[in-house]
């Protein structure tokens, strides 16, 4: 016999066991996590992992702006005069070094807002 979610105690199952899904009459399925139920709350969800995709391409495009400018600026703490070639990369470098902060900061409150989409990933993907 199936049993409600209400029925069911939570010292009964685990998080690996799945709930059964019953048919409350009006079409809606129990089987989704009480968090995302709410079709507002399933948007916010995905428009999160729309924003955190967008947020990773900007990081990467940042990324390839600014360059590998890691060891010139190392050789210029030290006290090493570099010029040519090297001393514009460095000006691209450290001018996108505000950009590259900007989208690093964006990409990790991105990515904290989009951790709620686990477990709607889980249940819809079944993994």
């Amino acid at each position: 016999m199936a049993r409600t979610k209400a029925q069911i105690d939570d010292s009964e199952t685990t998080p690996d066991e799945e709930l059964e899904v019953i048919d409350s009459g009006n079409g809606s399925s129990e089987s989704l996590p009480e968090a995302v139920k709410d079709p507002q709350d399933i948007d916010e969800i995905l428009n999160s992992l729309k924003t955190l995709l967008s947020t990773v391409e900007k990081l990467q495009k940042v990324r390839q702006e600014v360059g590998d400018i890691k060891p010139l600026l190392l050789r210029m703490l030290d006290g090493e005069l570099v010029g040519g070639e090297d001393l514009e990369q460095l000006k691209v470098g450290v001018g996108g070094l505000t950009k590259l902060v900007r989208a690093h900061s964006d990409h990790q409150a991105a990515l904290v807002k989009a951790q709620a989409a686990r477990s709607l990933l889980d249940e819809v993907l079944k993994f």
